[in-house]
């Protein structure tokens, strides 16, 4: 039987197959921060999804980064987070629901805007109440049309609510939103794994 995101993520968070995540998502993150950051610029950060927030500590360390907050659905992952990290800010409610009481400089999300019901509504939320005017949103996806070998996910995890989308489409809602200087890209290639698709745009 299927079950919510947040159910699965949960139990993960018990089992510790978040460390898991963290270890399969990191390159292409790592490309993601090369590519939005400028390290010449003080920059505010929020990671969209953040799980137990392994970004968020990550981007803390850069010098120029003035504050840096994780938004995820899960308890579990977010009492890691806090129990992980006592200097960043983190916030456990539905991403749907939560709007920052500033605006910042980046947004970053990976592997989660395909569990919602409306992803491009967030996407416009994201554009209207989080972010700063030329401030950047940056997404990683694995699960996407082209990329073949994630079809059977929702299966394979037994998670429901997953959007499987083509890459046009994930791009149009970045258009549809308004944003500009829309870069899209696939990082890590190979055989049988269309690799992690990128997308940025700027505000």
């Amino acid at each position: 039987m299927k079950r919510n995101p947040i159910e699965v993520f949960s139990e993960w968070a018990d089992l510790d197959k978040d460390f898991g995540m963290e270890q399969n998502h990191k390159e292409a993150v790592e490309n993601m921060l090369e590519f939005v950051l400028n390290q010449n610029v003080p920059f505010s950060f929020i990671d969209a999804g953040c799980g137990n927030g392994w970004v968020v500590r990550s981007v803390a360390k850069d010098p120029m980064c003035r504050n840096a907050s994780g938004i995820d659905g899960s308890e579990k992952m977010i009492f890691k987070a806090k129990k992980n990290d006592l200097d960043n800010s983190y916030y456990c409610t539905e991403l749907m629901s939560w709007n920052p009481k500033e605006l910042v400089d980046v947004v970053l999300s990976m592997e989660v805007l395909y569990y919602l019901k409306d992803p491009g509504k967030l996407i416009r939320q994201i554009f209207d109440y989080w972010l700063k005017p030329q401030g950047k949103f940056i997404l990683g996806l694995d699960f996407y049309f082209e990329n073949t070998i994630s079809h059977d996910w929702p299966e394979s995890c037994g998670i429901s609510n997953m959007k499987l989308l083509p890459e046009k489409e994930w791009i149009d809602f970045f258009k549809i939103a308004g944003f500009n200087s829309i870069k899209s890209w696939r990082f890590g290639a190979k055989k049988n794994w269309a690799g992690t698709l990128i997308i940025c745009g700027v505000k």
